[in-house]
């Protein structure tokens, strides 16, 4: 029967503020234990750094300057580890279950490749680590950390893969107490091993790696077991894990996350590469930066917890077909977004100087710190949304045109406009800062755009189909 065909109208977009919080209730709890996680892993790095820092100045700028470049080569593993979710959450929502096995067996493939790969690289490129002009003593310091710390990562990507397989299955919170028991061993390890208590050898730096080497393989194992016992999980378990790959399923995969790659490192690498630049202006900037960026990437972790559950939601409607219902997800976790982020807005514009006070006594810091807050939250909304967006996105499959996106909005317009205001115009910290808030606002407002421009093609495409059933 074919019957006449309805414009989606105001109702297809905007629906009761009930239904909302029913749909953002179901993100929210699916959310939650994602934001608990991320937050998890930024406590490891404060931990890590509180510990560290004890040995010396010194020795925390190696750490720090070495983080920083896994941080940056580690968006391909995290790339990864999304497309994979994607695909596992398609399927899960489809209920094709060997599909979703398939895809964890071919993603555990490519991430131990590609954390081998890592591995290697690193090695490989640590006598051209001085070129990027860090003082001696530092880069003295590397070699025993980057022993240790290199291989995690082999270890590492594999994890991120089997976490997002168990949060597709809409499983989150056994790999949170996984992931916050791998955290607390770490913190236990690093006192053992760096400062040699209860007669463990004191192994500095080296200390540190091996700790961060030896939790994330007993976290591996430990992820590893819960699959391989879990009963919620047995229906997308691989069945034969070692047949024969498919080329197809691989390049299907690695198609997915190379985009979702790049677009991280794109953003990833404007924060970066904007504090290498910032640390030329000297140790007071890069303390301010240092302080507003830490708290500003732990409000982060919360719309990234929104908008890791968004893409499994996402995949889960859309696999199963439901676009209208994908609709609503996505407007009630924007406006839920908003709503938070943009309490934390008020949060940074009111109290900047009381929360840079909590780091430092240093007069001259607050106030340069309390000066970077304001920017800080003028562009905490924004932010948010583009993370949530660009999660939805990834989940639509919609990879390519996000990635351009984020290359114009951060390196051909925001990067470039950072170094004019900060050594041209005389702005300092601030000219990056207010660079930096400018490329999150173009990406919030592009992405946005180009998520309700395919929700809306999807929502025509489905009533159509409707109407000639």
């Amino acid at each position: 029967m074919i019957t006449p065909l309805s414009p989606p109208g105001i109702g297809g977009f905007f629906m009761s503020s009930h239904t909302l919080r029913n749909e953002n209730k179901q993100t929210l709890k699916l959310a939650f234990p994602m934001m608990a996680s991320y937050l998890g892993q930024m406590l490891l790095g404060l931990a890590d750094t509180v510990m560290i820092g004890q040995l010396g100045t010194v020795e925390l700028a190696a750490v720090a300057f070495m983080n920083t470049l896994i941080h940056l080569i580690m968006a391909s593993g995290i790339g990864l580890a999304v497309g994979v979710g994607v695909e596992i959450a398609r399927a899960h929502g489809a209920k094709a279950h060997e599909a979703a096995a398939e895809a964890l067996r071919h993603g555990l493939v490519l991430a131990a490749s590609l954390g081998l790969l890592i591995w290697a690289l690193l090695i490989f490129l640590q006598p051209a680590f001085h070129l990027l002009g860090q003082p001696a003593e530092v880069m003295q310091l590397l070699p025993p950390y980057l022993k240790w710390v290199a291989p995690s990562l082999a270890f590492m990507i594999p994890i991120m893969v089997l976490k997002s397989f168990s949060e597709s299955k809409n499983h989150p919170w056994p790999v949170f107490w996984i992931q916050i028991a791998g955290v607390a061993l770490n913190i236990g390890l690093n006192a053992l091993l760096i400062f040699g208590n209860l007669g463990f050898p004191e192994l500095g730096l080296a200390g540190a790696g091996l700790a961060t080497c030896l939790s994330r393989i007993l976290t591996l194992l430990a992820m590893w077991f819960y699959l391989r016992a879990s009963h919620t999980l047995a229906e997308a378990r691989p069945t034969r894990w070692l047949a024969p790959l498919s080329r197809k399923e691989l390049l299907r995969l690695f198609s997915l996350a190379l985009p979702i790659s790049a677009q991280m490192l794109m953003e990833f690498g404007a924060f970066t590469v904007s504090a290498l630049f910032i640390g030329r202006l000297g140790p007071l900037a890069m303390a301010a930066h240092q302080i507003a960026i830490t708290c500003a990437a732990t409000t982060y972790m919360i719309p990234l917890g929104l908008s890791g559950a968004l893409g499994i939601r996402v995949g889960h409607l859309m696999g199963a077909g439901d676009s209208e219902r994908c609709r609503r997800v996505c407007l009630g976790t924007q406006l839920m977004t908003l709503g938070i982020m943009g309490s934390f807005a008020l949060l940074y514009l009111s109290r900047g100087t009381w929360i840079a006070g909590i780091f430092t006594e240093d007069p001259e810091l607050i106030a340069l710190s309390s000066s970077l807050f304001l920017i800080a939250g003028l562009f905490q909304i924004f932010d948010g949304l583009q993370v949530v967006s660009m999660g939805a996105l990834r989940a639509l499959k919609d990879v390519i045109v996000p990635s351009i996106l984020s290359l114009i909005g951060y390196w051909v317009i925001s990067f470039p406009l950072g170094l004019h205001l900060c050594f041209q115009r005389g702005w300092g910290v601030r000219g990056f800062w207010t660079s930096l808030g400018l490329g999150l606002f173009l990406s919030s407002c592009s992405l946005g755009l180009r998520l309700w421009k395919i929700l809306w093609r999807s929502s025509k495409s489905s009533e159509k189909s409707g109407a000639l059933t």
